[in-house]
């Protein structure tokens, strides 16, 4: 991925460009400073009432051309408006774009980076910033939450980014062997890390690290993994390796009897078990100071 940037923490300065009030939530289209330079366009979701701190996810889109619309319930597939379901479960939500997805423009390699993966961690622990700046937001109860591309990327912000307290990844990963028989090419682009053909010839047994060790960074934080039978993208067994071998008892793995998808009865699921990590422990001190005044 190559190494992070030295300097990661310019001022954010926020903008907003619009603001509108919707079916019990605001929404926002902003900017924010990544890096000197340059500016992350994204959407902010803030449930009603907006009173008191929510727990809060960084929404991270698939390889969609629309970007971060489609998270945000604006465009694409309305099983992978997940921002928007959060929203509604009373999450604040943030969105951004990928680097060269949606409105969002940027070469990273003329900015001296080694891959597009790592100016996408760059600019979502910035997002991670953002809210908790926000008064709205709990700041110890943020997840990341992605499907495809937005499911590795949630992995690998959580491994860089220790805020991140729960990660629901969805059709996100399997171990490098079970990846398409092991041809990584798919990994090498310039839209994901160029090095694993430059360096380590798409090999997955030359790759110093495989998905055990993104999860086992991740450990002991909860993960919830989407896995289908039928991805063809991601290999189911490949993802219980993965899993077995990052030595984490914090793991929930579904396997439902689906294609490369999210669907609705495992998002369901998905948000339930985020609850459990998140809102559960948000309102039992809050039971318990009321007892105590009792």
């Amino acid at each position: 991925m190559g190494p992070l940037p030295a300097d990661r923490n310019p001022a954010l300065d926020v903008r907003v460009i619009s603001t509108e009030q919707l079916d019990g939530y605001e929404r926002r289209k902003i900017e924010f400073v990544s890096e000197p330079g340059d500016r992350v366009p994204a959407w902010l979701l803030i449930p009603e009432p907006k009173s008191g701190r929510h727990p809060a996810a960084i929404c991270l889109h698939q390889t969609t051309r629309p970007g971060k619309d489609e998270p945000a319930g604006i465009a694409g597939n309305p099983d992978l408006h997940y921002a928007l379901e959060l929203t509604r479960r009373g999450y604040v939500t943030l969105s951004p774009d990928y680097p060269n997805f949606g409105e969002y423009r940027f070469d990273p390699y003329e900015h001296g980076y080694a891959s597009a993966t790592m100016k996408g961690i760059v600019n979502h622990m910035r997002a991670v910033d953002v809210l908790v700046s926000l008064k709205e937001v709990e700041p110890d109860r943020i997840a990341a939450v992605g499907h495809s591309l937005g499911g590795h990327n949630s992995l690998f912000l959580a491994a860089f980014d220790k805020r991140i307290k729960a990660v629901v990844t969805s059709c996100g990963f399997t171990s490098f062997g079970k990846y398409y028989g092991g041809d990584l090419t798919g990994w090498s682009h310039k839209g994901y890390m160029p090095r694993i053909a430059e360096i380590y010839a798409k090999s997955p047994a030359r790759m110093p690290f495989d998905f055990k060790d993104v999860l086992a960074a991740i450990s002991p934080r909860p993960v919830f993994v989407n896995a289908p039978l039928h991805d063809a993208n991601f290999d189911a067994s490949g993802v219980d390796d993965a899993v077995r071998a990052s030595g984490s008892n914090a793991i929930t793995v579904v396997h439902p009897d689906a294609p490369h998808t999210f669907p609705r009865e495992v998002r369901l699921q998905a948000w339930e078990w985020l609850d459990r990590q998140l809102v559960d422990i948000m309102i039992e001190p809050r039971r318990r100071s009321i007892l105590q005044k009792r």
